[in-house]
């Protein structure tokens, strides 16, 4: 069994193109929602979401903007920054990284025109469009654009499927099937459509996303992509990489209970699946560390946080479930007040941030919420960002609690020392 480190990293946000402008953003506390672009729809009851703006699509070639839309074109762009960071196929075999991907509505940007001018006119539809509305478009060009051959695939689990992907690759590269891999989530979802049903949900909020807000009334949503790439330990080391983190476990659980109303149950016990996977990780490898120390060791939980009455309840009556008496010490954050929850992407984009956290040991503040729900009994970090500790491991979770009662949960740890 191998260490499993991070060694770079790539998003395009509302907050950011690339991780520096996020990582500023986050520290500035500034948020990414905003009116909605383009022509007003009278119908909705939401008039904001968390949308990029000015988008350079001026590296992509035309055959690739001809076989995508946007949510594969984010997954084009933000692979690129991670692979250049980490330089995995200079120093990798290409046969041996994996590329895995989450994503949970690819495709609406291609198929919404075309079936409207279907339906409306009876117009033939682009030639394209089965390819650029392919739910695994987005992981094939990333494989196309990087020359990568080894095993590349994409995980639609809602909002939890960068999550999964991110632990479904750590998984591969702790195992050894591969020796690196970029992974993440890119979810580009914003089309009329895609609107009008959230819009019928009643679950986005008519004024902004306020994570464990006293007052919360709802999420807002928004569109971004996060990949980072994984590898070795020893690798990294080898070859004098950049670590930005270690990824130490991952759990992953099922409610089966409800379509769209979780229960505390659910993610409790992914929670406590990641800290023991992060347990063997520690036995196998040789480093001190038992399911109790990690379970005290946690000192940073990056939330799953949509702002709706009942996800925040549920996700904080889950950490009091593992925590018990530690539940309100915990500092956590709820970054969606920030760069909107786009789903699928949404739990790549707070990996991510999570390992900025580590990285720069500044734990970021939640933003859009000034008064937190005292019936949470949570330390939510407001107003501004957190300095951790600079001299010991710092362990953090990242939480992600999806339609369908899906929970992915992702243990990371402060870069491990060079001896």
């Amino acid at each position: 069994m191998q260490r499993v480190v991070i060694t770079g990293l790539g998003c395009v946000t509302p907050i950011g193109k690339n991780p520096q402008e996020l990582w500023q953003s986050l520290e500035d506390g500034r948020s990414g929602i905003a009116p909605l672009i383009g022509e007003p729809d009278a119908t909705l009851k939401f008039k904001a979401a968390a949308q990029i703006s000015d988008l350079d699509l001026s590296s992509l070639s035309s055959a690739q903007l001809q076989s995508t839309e946007r949510c594969s074109q984010l997954a084009i762009l933000t692979a690129r920054q991670a692979e250049a960071q980490a330089q995995l196929t200079q120093h990798h075999d290409p046969a041996k990284i994996a590329i895995i991907l989450g994503c949970s509505t690819n495709g609406r940007q291609a198929e919404e025109p075309e079936t409207a001018k279907l339906y409306l006119n009876n117009a033939r539809v682009h030639p394209l469009t089965i390819a650029r509305s392919m739910a695994s478009n987005g992981v094939s060009q990333v494989a196309i654009d990087r020359q990568i051959t080894g095993p590349a695939l994409t995980i639609s689990t809602a909002c939890a499927s960068g999550a999964h992907a991110i632990g479904m690759a750590f998984h591969m590269v702790r195992s050894g099937m591969v020796t690196g891999a970029l992974a993440g989530g890119h979810e580009a979802p914003l089309t009329k459509g895609f609107l009008r049903a959230w819009d019928s949900m009643r679950v986005v909020s008519p004024t902004s996303c306020r994570p464990f807000s006293a007052d919360r009334d709802g999420m807002t949503l928004g569109e971004g992509a996060a990949v980072l790439a994984l590898e070795t330990l020893a690798h990294a080391r080898a070859r004098g990489a950049t670590i930005y983190a270690e990824i130490l476990g991952f759990g992953m659980t099922a409610d089966a209970h409800h379509i769209t109303q979780p229960r505390a149950d659910g993610p409790a016990q992914a929670i406590l699946a990641a800290l023991k996977d992060a347990a063997e990780t520690l036995h196998a490898t040789d480093q001190p560390g038992t399911l109790q120390s990690l379970h005290e060791q946690v000192g940073y939980l990056n939330a799953h946080g949509t702002a709706t009455p009942t996800n925040d309840a549920v996700e904080a009556a889950a950490i009091r479930q593992v925590f018990g008496s530690r539940a309100g010490k915990i500092p956590i954050s709820g970054t969606k007040g920030s760069h909107g929850h786009s789903l699928g992407a949404s739990s790549a984009i707070e990996a991510l941030i999570t390992t900025l956290a580590l990285h720069h040991r500044r734990l970021p503040f939640t933003c859009g919420t000034s008064s937190v729900d005292p019936a949470l009994r949570l330390d939510i970090i407001l107003n501004e960002p957190r300095a951790i500790e600079a001299d010991r491991p710092h362990v953090a979770l990242t939480h992600s609690l999806a339609f369908g009662g899906l929970n992915a949960i992702l243990c990371l740890r402060t870069a491990p020392r060079i001896h």
